[in-house]
């Protein structure tokens, strides 16, 4: 095999639509954030340990006051 770079594309690149390169720009500024804060929480475990059971929420009951507020969220369908 040869180590020579890739043939150019035939076709050129096209341009996003300002609204579509916005909304890129937005969803990798989220994204970002979101890997920031898993790592802000995979530091601190690594720094302070893992916290005592008995002082968190157990998910179930995270889980249903998501589901509560998701229920209050949508009107019920007849």
């Amino acid at each position: 095999m040869s180590e020579q770079p890739a043939a150019p594309a035939d076709t050129a690149a096209r341009q996003l639509e300002p609204a579509a390169a916005d909304a890129v720009r937005a969803y990798a500024a989220k994204t970002r954030a979101d890997a920031d804060r898993f790592a802000a929480v995979l530091e601190d475990i690594a720094t302070n340990g893992l916290p005592d059971p008995e002082q968190c929420t157990p998910w179930e009951e995270l889980r249903e006051a998501h589901l509560t507020r998701l229920a209050a969220q949508r009107p019920a369908v007849a």
